[in-house]
């Protein structure tokens, strides 16, 4: 397969400008390309990771990905996609957040290739000095108002309202693409679905300024659940590519639990894995679902990727220790990962009886209770279960000296932390 017909068989062109034109300008030339990523958080997440690693795709065939940062679109606003504004952040939150990005992206693509490095750039650095006049005669001129208004980004929000910040939107990016096309010879923008009418703004700018200039656009379709629940999304919020924000453990996790009717799709936006490897992942799944092989499969590479191969060993440890309950096998690190989000209660004293524990951090609503539970055998300390009433906490129970897990029942999970 060719590039173009890779990207297609992994479900990845939603929409092209010229699909036979760019398919030509692929097999013959090294193409320059672009993607935007505005900083609207101060980190991006994994609904990003399709345009990323289609920049990636694309450099691994040849051709020159630029990275773009929009450190000027970022203070405006895109309204693609929203029903409501956007708001303002101050210029240096997204100074900041721009330089966290940028660093994200350096993950993803190679900057030291001989004859294709990928280049970061900073819409700011051309939009920034640009004055009012300058703007509205020599970009402005080139847009119908009605032109415009027939955008799909324009139109969703005719009805609720669109600040004029936000409806000049598109012809900022539009003007990235001419700047792009003029300085570094791009002649390919490629982004989510609802990129398309951002993108045709720009193929529209540079050929009402350029005559008969043959640029090009491209979409990836933004990822959806088969279950219909928005993907990227968990009970404690983003899936987020800073480990800080989601931990590699919970990462791994988000995508050890796709659903049978996703993991195919998924493996083909999100892996490198070849036709021929996911065509038998995908035999695998219809001959022995139970297994999620497809699954471990998924979570391993994309952890892989995003957090490296020490991250996923450990989401991994902490994933069967989890399993098994084989709590005491876990470094400290690998507990604050794991059990980030389940109740935590700090303990001052020293040693403790476990029944008043129970109790006092809320695992139990009453000393009666807490008696019948571990007599039930429904406590586990460490992973280890607990009966005798009379038990006390003491310094051997301390992990490292900092948490002790107990579980009550199956899956209820509670930290103790140690001041």
């Amino acid at each position: 397969m060719n590039l173009l017909e890779e990207l297609q068989w992994r479900g990845l062109v939603n929409q092209t400008t010229d699909e036979d034109g760019l398919r030509k300008l692929l097999n013959e030339e090294k193409v320059t390309l672009y993607c935007g990523f505005d900083p609207t958080a101060d980190s991006l997440h994994i609904g990003h990771l399709v345009t990323i690693m289609t920049l990636r795709r694309f450099q691994q065939a040849g051709h020159q990905p630029i990275a773009l940062v929009g450190g000027a679109t970022g203070l405006i606003g895109d309204p693609s996609g929203r029903k409501s504004e956007r708001t303002l952040n101050a210029k240096e939150t997204v100074e900041t957040w721009s330089a966290r990005i940028k660093a994200q992206l350096e993950r993803f693509l190679d900057f030291e290739a001989e004859s294709n490095p990928a280049k970061i750039k900073n819409n700011y650095d051309w939009i920034g000095p640009l004055d009012v006049i300058s703007f509205l005669r020599d970009i402005g001129k080139h847009f119908s108002v009605n032109y415009m208004l027939a955008k799909e980004s324009v139109q969703s929000r005719i009805e609720m309202g669109i600040s004029f910040t936000e409806f000049s939107y598109m012809m900022l990016q539009a003007y990235d693409f001419l700047n792009l096309y003029e300085t570094e010879g791009c002649r390919l923008q490629i982004g989510g679905s609802d990129q398309w009418g951002n993108i045709t703004a720009g193929l529209e700018l540079i050929r009402r300024t350029k005559g008969e200039a043959k640029a090009f656009g491209l979409t990836v379709p933004l990822v959806t659940k088969a279950d219909g629940t928005k993907f990227g999304k968990t009970e404690s919020g983003a899936v987020w590519l800073d480990p800080e924000k989601t931990s590699p453990y919970e990462f791994y996790q988000f995508w050890i639990n796709t659903d049978d009717r996703d993991v195919i799709r998924y493996l083909k936006y999100f892996t490198f894995l070849t036709k021929e490897e996911i065509d038998a992942l995908e035999q695998e799944l219809r001959e022995a679902p139970e297994k999620r092989v497809a699954q471990k499969t998924l979570a391993s590479e994309v952890t892989k990727l995003v957090h490296g191969e020490e991250a996923l060993n450990q989401a991994i440890r902490i994933s069967e220790a989890l399993f098994s309950g084989d709590i005491a096998e876990l470094t400290a690190a690998e507990i604050e990962q794991g059990f980030k989000n389940v109740p935590s209660f700090v303990h001052e004293g020293g040693d403790v009886p476990l029944v008043e524990l129970l109790v006092a951090a809320g695992i139990s609503p009453s000393k009666r209770q807490a008696r019948e539970d571990v007599q039930n055998g429904a406590i586990y300390v460490n992973g280890e279960r607990i009966q005798d009433v009379g038990a006390v906490l003491t310094a051997e129970h301390r992990l490292e000296g900092r948490f002790t897990v107990i579980r009550r029942g199956k899956k209820k999970y509670y930290l103790i932390r140690y001041a």
